[in-house]
């Protein structure tokens, strides 16, 4: 007897903009998924798209209602928290693009409905899913210094975003999960080049740990560089995102010897290449968010990241805050903001 086959997630995506038209690629490529429509609010250009991959257009997420299991929310991030509210309150399993919300209370209240609803709420932090990444938290302990660098050109589309939501929450994100500890001293700087908010920024975050942290991005420079750098007590790990590619250096041997005229250091090293399973990490992400979804259908609960989630955006949104108020650097109290427990 042949064993059923499961039906397929009815998708949609809601902004057909620049990020929503990567996720309509994947959605497409991915043979589990039926792509039910695509939602703008210039109906016309959600026409085309539709039209360009046979399916069907749509001018308000309202009329998803019934008709679909997950939708990913694209559209700009102030309209973020009431588009996902209205799908999270229909039994929609949601991804909403980072940043997540505007505000921490928005985000904690879209949490708290997804749990409410049974539904999952999946915030699109990619680069979890870049198989370097995903190798990278099997080897990292005790980091001592973790240095990252998120650079490119300005694109006008992401103006109405500062450079800390725009780019550097990604590595926010990825320094959080690598650290065992919570940020205690924080440094930021940043200045506007492009547009009206900070294009340039850079961050040093000092944990309970002892372990530091430097984070620069920029959307000012002209070559685009995704790049971390870790050193650890018997390793130092360097990590390109573009490339998803990991190396490891560590030391074999050590010294030195002394003439008339100098003294001679040498040393030793070898570097370890490590092997990476390379995918698109977008389409990684929408397979997480699709087996999450039958999960919550077959069994009736969902797990959540939020913890997770509500730490990056916390952190990101007070380095923001620091750099528009020009607080060059602050200390964090031992009761942080983004307890799930204060949800």
């Amino acid at each position: 007897m042949r064993p059923a086959v499961e039906p397929k997630i009815r998708a949609a995506v809601v902004g057909a903009g620049h990020m929503g038209q990567y996720h309509i690629l994947a959605f497409m490529e991915l043979w589990d998924v039926e792509l039910v429509g695509i939602v703008d609010r210039d109906f016309e250009r959600a026409q085309q798209l539709a039209a360009s991959y046979g399916t069907r257009a749509f001018a308000d997420h309202d009329e998803l209602h019934g008709l679909v299991d997950v939708v990913t929310v694209a559209v700009p991030t102030d309209r973020h928290f009431g588009v996902a509210r209205d799908l999270l309150e229909a039994g929609i399993h949601v991804l909403v693009e980072k940043p997540m919300t505007t505000t921490l209370e928005e985000a904690k209240e879209l949490f708290r409905m997804a749990r409410q609803r049974g539904s999952v709420l999946h915030v699109g932090h990619v680069e979890r899913f870049n198989g370097a990444v995903q190798e990278l938290r099997k080897i990292v302990e005790r980091p001592i210094l973790i240095e990252s660098r998120r650079l490119g050109p300005f694109a006008p589309r992401v103006q109405n975003d500062s450079v800390v939501m725009d780019l550097m929450i990604h590595d926010i994100d990825i320094v959080l999960g690598l650290v065992d500890g919570e940020p205690r001293r924080v440094t930021a700087v940043g200045s506007s080049v492009s547009s009206g908010l900070a294009d340039v920024a850079n961050v040093q975050v000092v944990f309970d740990s002892g372990a530091m942290a430097t984070i620069t991005a920029s959307r000012a420079t002209e070559e685009k560089i995704r790049t971390l750098a870790i050193t650890q007590p018997d390793a130092y790990i360097t990590l390109d995102y573009l490339d998803q590619d990991i190396q490891i250096h560590r030391r074999a041997a050590q010294e030195y010897s002394v003439n008339r005229e100098a003294i001679r250091y040498r040393q030793a090293s070898f570097v370890e290449h490590l092997f990476v399973h390379k995918d698109n990490p977008l389409k990684l992400e929408l397979r997480h968010l699709i087996s999450a979804a039958r999960a919550a259908q077959t069994t009736g609960r969902v797990e959540l990241a939020e913890a997770e989630d509500l730490r990056s955006l916390a952190v990101a949104l007070e380095i923001e805050r620091m750099i528009r108020e020009g607080r060059g650097e602050t200390a964090w109290p031992e009761d942080l903001p983004w307890s799930v427990a204060s949800a």
